[in-house]
């Protein structure tokens, strides 16, 4: 007995229907089949297949296949602003399910807004570095975190020329990071340096550098010069050296001007050794060093003979009559001369103060041993227009010695600017006539 009565034969009906529908499908192909040439005939084949739309329903119900009905609006090639209109989102729904609230809603998609102008993008790197440059220092590191083109450009070397750091408190691996730039000009005296953690040893770019006064280590400072080979100017005024920061500065044969005034701890040798390496100074300000009588005698018997300009005061014991007559043999074209604080140097100096056929500015301040009645015969040098000797004329002397010698300015400067990279107390961004574009406002450190 059947359990399930009438299925064989509901299921033979539908078999059936089915095999007929196939065999009409299949005839109905064969007849549109026939009407293809056969390719070894001689009827030409170049013709074109006519199809009749209304056999295609007939084909496909014939194969078990319904046709989808055509829709009123295909949506494949409609611009996707017209199918937000034409269908919004659904609104939210909330479904319920073990006391808890659960919202189902379908994000659209984003569309992105057409703006009337030029995108940033399409703007080629030239014009954008022009842009970059009008940025200060903060905003221009602002910028380099936007995006890795913007962050490319914002790091080009023609946007890191200059660089004033001055006062400012600099990190562990700041001057590392920006230096290697492409840095040209860095000024930063009286700032606190930390580890400049370089990571290649390629040489810096570096010219031009103020680093007077700083607050750095010497390991540090010896890390940072012995990647500078192009150094054109340098001050390292009031800092402490040593033998290998001396040889580091001796490997830039191209050095015009040198300060080291009030520098210490490093030997006669080295001091020798970077004279000789660096032939071509112009400028020197050795002045107020903790030197010994041997560094004396290595300075004037080594220094370059194109030094126009030389800072060789406080010595008050150490520098005496004779090293004056060796070095005015050794430069005989020095313009300005400043040996103030020289307490051993006499009247019997001044012959060969006249041997000097460039000189134009003298400074003998505090040398006691001489008297203001000497300073007369220093009006016969020619070429002399001014002469400092504070603390060896008293006021009423002062004013005849201007008197009787008026071509030359008495007293006229209290300091000097030999190898110094700012004059006077100007408050600018300038080295030695150099302004720094790039500058650090913001009191806080990098």
């Amino acid at each position: 007995m059947e359990r399930y009565p009438g299925r064989a034969q509901f299921g033979g009906a539908a078999a059936a229907q089915r095999g007929g529908a196939g065999r009409d499908a299949r005839s109905c192909c064969w007849r549109h089949l026939q009407e293809i040439p056969a390719s070894d005939s001689n009827v030409s084949t170049s013709f074109t297949w006519s199809w009749d739309p209304t056999k295609t329903s007939e084909l496909l119900s014939g194969m078990g296949v319904s046709v989808l009905k055509k829709e009123k609006l295909g949506s494949e090639n409609t611009p996707q602003e017209l199918l937000v209109s034409l269908y919004p989102p659904q609104k939210r729904q909330k479904v319920k399910e073990k006391d808890k609230d659960f919202v189902i809603a379908r994000r659209p998609r984003l569309l992105r807004e057409t703006e009337s102008g030029i995108s940033w993008d399409a703007l080629p790197d030239e014009l954008l570095l022009g842009i970059f440059a009008y940025l200060p220092l903060i905003d221009l590191l602002k910028v380099s975190q936007i995006c890795k083109r913007w962050q490319r450009l914002a790091f080009d070397e023609s946007l890191w020329q200059t660089l004033d750091l001055t006062g400012k408190n600099l990190l562990p691996g700041v001057i590392g990071q920006l230096l290697p730039v492409g840095v040209n000009v860095l000024r930063c005296p009286r700032s606190c340096i930390g580890k400049p953690l370089f990571k290649n040893n390629r040489p810096l770019r570096v010219q031009h550098m103020d680093m007077s006064n700083c607050t750095i280590n010497v390991a540090d400072l010896h890390t940072i010069l012995c990647h500078c080979d192009r150094l054109q100017n340098l001050s390292l005024e009031g800092l402490v050296l040593s033998d290998d920061i001396i040889r580091s500065i001796a490997q830039n044969s191209s050095l015009v001007r040198l300060n080291l005034s009030g520098c210490s701890e490093f030997s006669a040798e080295a001091l020798t050794m970077m004279l000789i390496s660096c032939s071509g100074l112009e400028e020197l300000n050795l002045s107020w060093c903790d030197f010994t009588a041997d560094h004396i005698k290595a300075a004037v018997n080594h220094i370059s003979t194109n030094v126009t300009q030389l800072n060789f005061s406080g010595y008050r014991q150490n520098l005496q009559i004779s090293d004056i007559k060796t070095l005015v043999t050794r430069c005989p074209y020095l313009v300005q001369l400043d040996l103030s604080d020289s307490a051993m140097l006499k009247p019997e100096c001044f012959q060969y103060f006249h041997q000097l056929i460039c000189l134009q500015h003298l400074s003998l301040s505090r040398c006691y041993q001489i008297s203001p009645a000497d300073l007369l015969e220093l009006g016969e040098i020619p070429t002399l227009k001014t002469l400092q000797a504070f603390g060896i004329v008293t006021d009423n002397s002062l004013q005849l010695l201007k008197e009787t010698l008026p071509h030359i300015k008495i007293n006229c400067s209290h300091f000097t600017t030999i190898a110094r990279p700012t004059v006077g107390s100007k408050k600018n961004q300038e080295i030695w006539g150099i302004k720094c574009r790039l500058t650090l406002r913001n009191p806080s450190g990098l």
